[in-house]
């Protein structure tokens, strides 16, 4: 069985620090969202909406450190179920 993941602390605190910012885009809030709820919470997995929206953060040179690794938390919390 594949073990499930979860946000850690650094992850969970660089998210809540990217929702709070006023000057942060809204693909950095919607993977900073996904990787927050799943803060302590195994069964969660992140939506195909938030890994995209945390795929652009990645590639977007402009992001923050904390925004990038809000995204690299939601996105690695993506399930393999369903993919093709």
């Amino acid at each position: 069985m594949a073990k499930s993941r979860t946000t850690g602390g650094r992850a969970a605190s660089a998210a809540s620090k990217t929702l709070t910012s006023k000057s942060t885009g809204t693909s950095s809030k919607k993977a900073a969202g996904s990787a927050l709820s799943q803060k302590g919470a195994p069964g969660k997995s992140t939506s195909a909406k938030a890994a995209s929206a945390a795929s652009k953060v990645l590639r977007d040179g402009r992001t923050s450190a904390a925004s990038k690794s809000a995204a690299a938390s939601a996105l690695s919390q993506r399930s393999s179920k369903g993919k093709k």
